[in-house]
């Protein structure tokens, strides 16, 4: 093991043994974190602001006398660093305080003196929550000196910036497999980010030239993917000698990881990135996006799967109000085409908010890997708004590919998960095609459970999943990877119609609406009567069966008519947009003659009801049937059973 590592890991072990040490019978065990990951931030900062304290003071003091409200960027540039405190204290002054009481107070002092930034921090953390409780049982004088250990050196000196952002994403790691049944809403396995930055940031890797990129996630979490995705393209880039540079930006609603994400950020040295990230209760990506009207370049997401969102509807102005263009867009005809989807689950409601932020006027545009739930697959009737975001992104050909992941490879849940790759600036042999690759038999099984999760994906995992990618339609394995035209996905979906038929009825006069009321409600239904006429349509028309225009005589002319639908016969059915014409005018009507009229002669097509919708089923293209048993077989368990029947009556008679 490298030396960095075997330090990082030592430093781990140390506050992680400082937990067990100072708070066994204070918390439960899945409440450590609520003060270790905090109190680990403060030495942080509190090591790295030591040398220039003075200086701090002294601006301080020079700005209050001049009556100087706004104070920030001053005191950082006396810190040289992104964060600072005014308060007088450092954790060592403070460890001297032998009273509890007194020390809480000069600790609360100390905690109000950090700049905005950190303040911001300890508030989501609810850091000051914890100080009665450690007052009242003496743990925080305790807490800081062992925090100030000299084996526990937190300083520039000891460990640099990155090695500190190691140590801290560790902890949260290992608090997160501590806490099982929570890890998965905000923590994203790292074999399952390196594999979405691979796939974004690797097909296009020599084309990426030097310069400044802006990396997005609306659902962060802690933060993990971006500062992966941060690594992965740097670590590309750098392969052939191009420099770049990242500015990270990302929204998220729950305050405890979003105060472990930005303090990472600013463990890290990144404390501009920090300043570039919002969060906290009242930051819903969906219905306050703190980003509205900007575009990225390279996006990543991991959305909470089966999650209502009707808060967020509700504040959107409700369904039938919202207008947010990321949710109500302009496809095809439709300048008000709805992307809306059920309340009971957001998750492509946060890859619309993605799309709206692609870049459109750059030569890469942008990249996005997002990871839903087999849900965003195929939920939503035609019409609906998962089958039109679907329908929005194949049709306007940003689907690069889908990847299903391998079972069982998030803490806190076995379900089938999926990475959707989206690109506006597909290369040309992808134009109009989506890629489904099968990784579910591509995994490393864990000498350990985490929880739910059983299995990873180790790199040459990953590198199996990169290489369908690339091969694209050259992979010769059809059993892992499929190519399809865009179109293969969508489909229409018919309402076949049927005529209501009641015993007695003229078949020679129209029926007004309140007759035909009176018809459904009285009259007695009867496949052989005669269909209830409910329009006639004018003398220019023309008879249409298949689209419920038949002819009949009124009043003694000949008329086109239209039939009552019985509600009870009604029907749907799904023609494929690709569905072959053969010799009629369309799909739909070649699929109808075939399927529909041979055994519902009378049947007709409402056309003012089809929809268009589309749906992915990995199941179906992969699906692999198992091998049916041999007759041998099943005569070898049918005389097993038997014989163990026969002991089993012997052993009853025995008994007798």
């Amino acid at each position: 093991m490298p030396k960095d590592s075997i330090n990082h890991a030592r430093i781990v072990a140390l506050i992680w043994n400082i937990a067990d040490d100072v708070l066994r019978d204070l918390y439960v065990r899945g409440k450590y974190r609520d003060v270790i990951l905090p109190f680990t931030v403060l030495r942080r900062l509190d090591s790295v602001l030591g040398p220039t304290r003075d200086e701090v003071m002294s601006m301080k003091r020079t700005l209050d006398d001049a009556g100087i409200a706004d104070q920030d960027a001053p005191l950082r540039d006396a810190a040289k660093q992104d964060f600072y405190n005014t308060s007088g204290f450092t954790l060592q002054d403070l460890r001297h305080t032998a009273n509890s009481t007194r020390l809480r107070q000069n600790f609360e002092a100390y905690l109000d003196g950090f700049s905005p930034n950190v303040q911001e921090i300890v508030d989501n953390f609810e850091f000051r929550n914890q100080l009665p409780r450690l007052t009242k049982a003496d743990a925080l004088g305790s807490l800081i000196e062992k925090f100030l250990a000299p084996d526990l050196d937190l300083s520039p000196t000891g460990i640099d910036n990155h090695g500190m952002g190691t140590v801290f994403e560790e902890l949260v790691r290992r608090f997160n497999e501590e806490n099982n049944e929570e890890a998965g809403e905000h923590w994203t396995p790292r074999d399952a980010i390196r594999l979405m930055t691979r796939l974004m940031f690797e097909p296009i890797a020599d084309s990426i030239p030097s310069g400044t990129y802006r990396l997005y996630d609306g659902a962060m979490g802690t933060g993990g993917m971006l500062t992966v995705a941060e690594e992965t393209l740097k670590q590309f880039t750098e392969r052939s000698g191009r420099k770049v540079s990242t500015h990270l930006y990302g929204q998220e609603i729950n305050a405890e990881t979003y105060a472990i994400a930005k303090a990472d950020l600013i463990l890290k040295g990144e404390g501009t990135a920090a300043d570039n990230i919002v969060g906290g209760p009242e930051y819903s990506t969906l219905s306050n996006d703190a980003f509205a009207g900007q575009e990225f370049d390279f996006m990543l997401s991991n959305p909470p799967y089966g999650k209502s969102w009707k808060t967020d509807r509700d504040r959107l102005g409700g369904v039938k109000k919202i207008i947010d263009p990321r949710f109500v867009v302009s496809h095809g005809s439709d300048s008000e085409y709805s992307l809306l989807t059920r309340s009971s689950d957001g998750q492509l409601m946060f890859l619309a908010n993605l799309i709206s932020k692609m870049k459109q006027s750059t030569e890469l545009g942008s990249r996005i890997a997002s990871v839903h739930n087999g849900s965003s697959l195929f939920t939503g009737d035609a019409g609906q708004g998962e089958s039109n975001m679907r329908r929005w992104i194949i049709e306007n050909d940003w689907l690069e590919a889908i990847v299903a992941l391998p079972l069982k490879m998030f803490y806190n849940t076995g379900i089938a998960t999926y990475v959707w790759v989206l690109s506006n600036r597909k290369e040309e042999r992808r134009s109009g095609k989506v890629q489904l690759i099968d990784a579910t038999g591509w995994f490393t099984p864990l000498r350990k459970n985490l929880g739910e999760k059983s299995v990873e994906l180790g790199e040459t995992d990953a590198n199996k999943v990169l290489e369908a990618f690339t091969a694209f339609d050259q992979y010769d394995d059809t059993e892992r990877s499929m190519v399809f035209d865009g179109v293969d996905f969508g489909y229409q979906k018919i309402t076949v119609e049927r005529p209501l038929r009641i015993v007695g009825v003229d078949p020679n006069r129209v029926y007004t609406a309140k007759e035909v009321k009176q018809l459904k409600a009285d009259g007695v239904r009867d496949e052989t009567a005669p269909p209830v006429i409910r329009k006639a349509l004018p003398h220019s028309a023309v008879p249409y069966p298949i689209y419920g225009r038949y002819e009949a005589l009124i009043d003694g002319r000949a008329r086109v008519v239209e039939y009552e639908p019985d509600s009870e016969l009604r029907d749907t059915e799904q023609v494929p947009l690709t569905e072959p014409i053969g010799d009629y005018a369309n799909g739909i009507e070649a699929f109808f003659r075939r399927e529909v009229t041979p055994y519902a002669p009378d049947a007709w097509i409402d056309e003012s009801k089809t929809k268009v919708g589309y749906e992915i089923s990995f199941a179906r293209h992969f699906h692999k049937s198992a091998p049916m048993r041999t007759l041998a077989e099943i005569q070898a368990d049918i005389r097993a059973l038997e014989a163990e029947t026969d002991d089993l009556i012997a052993d009853i008679a025995g008994e007798d």
